[in-house]
């Protein structure tokens, strides 16, 4: 018997349905895994800041390099621990220990113009390079090859990824009246004096005004009696301290600042604007020559206060909520709280990435 249509139909139907169903079912299951890519794609932030963990113990601290001794000025590494209370990280200046280093740090002035006493082994994916100067932008010498070559910025500046800086600290509880200590001098500079007759800086012009009309105590720098601990003896003596910076740039405020302000000592500022002093400090706790149309109007009101202990005293107010720790002073210790702020850095932050173009940055 012939067989109908519709019958040589109906398995041909059972077929196509049972081959669109395993289709259907092959799609599903094999869209539920990412396709595969011939390059891989760029890591996201949350990724890099994973793979930077992954390399580090939960309970071990992430390693340090030191690749220079910034100017070759050498510290106990321990003093980050034992006198900054940072405790963070290792720190190391053993370059055996680079391929396991998570971070290299690396003095801008110590690199040689040819790049040669830079790592040449390659960088491994978890470790972060980190670009240390503490200079201002015109004194931040060029060298070729390293625009792009870190991940982190250590500086003075306020957005460099680790602000390098003698902060305030909050007090839990408001403390006492601050009591300042006691005053033998008016006003005072700690400077090289040879530089006093020689420099025409905008500072020292200024000194020349200032001294036509009231009294400047100077100490030569090299001095033994502002040498060490005898450098915040002597400032304490003196009720306004001239706070003078070589270069007036933004967030370039030194410890000619901050060591007056934490002996209890008036600073007489002349660097950047008063706005940029106060993104670190009290505007009460400092006077700015800027404030004054001449040296002249400065100085009147500096005896003026001289003679009015109530509005002198005003100035250090912001003693009963902040706390500010004493500089080191010897130059063996010039960067050891750079040293100590990239650790603490590195000890509390996995985030990953690329400085693209640093000098672009320097000179913002």
């Amino acid at each position: 018997m012939a067989s109908t249509p519709s019958s040589t139909l109906r398995p041909l139907s059972i077929v196509v349905v049972l081959l669109a169903g395993v289709i259907i079912l092959f799609t599903m299951y094999y869209r539920s895994f990412p396709l595969p890519k011939c390059h891989p794609a760029p890591k996201p932030a949350a990724v890099q800041k994973q793979s930077v963990a992954t390399n580090r113990s939960k309970t071990k601290k992430p390693l340090v390099l030191l690749w220079f001794w910034p100017e070759s000025k050498k510290f106990d590494m321990k003093d980050c621990k034992n006198v900054l209370e940072m405790d963070h990280c290792e720190l190391t200046d053993d370059r055996s220990l680079y391929s396991k280093a998570h971070a290299v740090l690396i003095h801008h002035n110590d690199i040689k113009d040819d790049l040669s006493n830079l790592p040449t082994t390659p960088r491994p994916k978890f470790q972060r390079w980190i670009w240390l100067s503490m200079d201002t932008p015109p004194n931040t010498r060029k060298i070729a090859g390293i625009e792009a070559l870190f991940n982190l910025t250590s500086s003075y500046r306020k957005d460099a990824d680790i602000p390098v800086r003698w902060h305030l600290t909050v007090k839990k509880n408001p403390g006492p009246d601050f009591v300042p200590p006691k005053k033998e001098r008016v006003l005072c500079w700690i400077v090289n004096s040879h530089d006093l007759n020689t420099t025409s800086a905008e500072r020292y012009n200024y000194y020349n005004e200032v001294i036509k009309h009231i009294k400047v105590d100077v100490f030569d720098i090299s001095a033994d009696n502002v040498k060490g601990e005898n450098y915040f003896q002597t400032i304490s003596t003196c009720k306004f301290f001239l706070s003078f910076e070589e270069s007036n740039h933004r967030d370039y405020i030194t410890e000619t600042f901050y060591g007056p302000l934490a002996v209890g000592t008036v600073p007489i500022v002349l660097g950047p604007p008063r706005k940029n002093y106060e993104k670190f400090v009290p505007g009460t706790s400092f006077i700015h020559v800027k404030d004054f149309p001449d040296a002249f109007a400065l100085a009147e009101f500096l005896l003026k206060l001289d003679d009015d202990k109530e509005a002198y005293e005003k100035y250090f107010t912001w003693h009963r909520f902040y706390t500010l720790r004493r500089h080191f002073t010897d130059e063996q210790h010039k960067f050891t709280l750079a040293v100590c702020q990239a650790c603490r850095h590195i000890g509390f932050s996995n985030e990953y990435r690329v400085v693209r173009d640093l000098y672009k940055w320097v000179s913002q």
